[in-house]
């Protein structure tokens, strides 16, 4: 079986349905946001403020598309959208699902905004940022699963259907 590749916003549930998912399909887990943090020894906020937003896409872009993953489920950080390189070589080895949320929705889950490591130019909003990368999860996302109201463990569900 392919990679199951989970894309969308900060606050999406894509590391915590991750960890389910990979436990409950006897795959793999990779955070991308751990593996940057691995390569740079230090949190991704203090990486963005070091680099900057733009150097910080491209280290997330060549960190993950140096990696290999087989009969994984990957956690994309939310911003993994803007790397060409990276969004090729996943959707090449995997299923890339997008865990959609309302920009109302993701801005009540997301109080850690300032520390949380949010690839963002400051005074941005989530409501912006939605605005901004939905098109983008759109454009390579195989299956949309709209998580509104829904738990993580009734996501992981929704998504082993979707994957029969």
């Amino acid at each position: 079986m392919k990679n199951i590749i989970l894309i969308g916003m900060p606050g999406a549930g894509k590391s915590t349905i991750g960890v389910i998912l990979a436990k409950s399909m006897l795959f793999d887990f990779c955070d991308t946001d751990l593996s940057i943090q691995k390569v740079t020894g230090e949190s991704l906020c203090e990486t963005i403020s070091k680099i900057g937003i733009e150097d910080f896409i491209k280290l997330e872009d060549k960190v993950i598309s140096s990696q290999y993953f087989e009969s994984s489920v990957v956690a994309t950080g939310g911003s993994a959208v803007y790397g060409e390189e990276a969004m090729k070589k996943l959707r090449t080895e995997g299923i890339a699902v997008y865990l959609k949320l309302s920009a109302e929705e993701l801005e009540r889950r997301i109080d850690n905004i300032h520390t949380r490591g949010i690839a963002m130019k400051e005074g941005t909003t989530i409501s912006a940022l939605y605005d901004e990368r939905s098109p983008l999860y759109e454009k390579y996302a195989d299956i949309d699963l709209n998580c509104s109201g829904l738990t993580a463990e009734q996501c992981v569900d929704r998504i082993i259907d979707m994957m029969k």
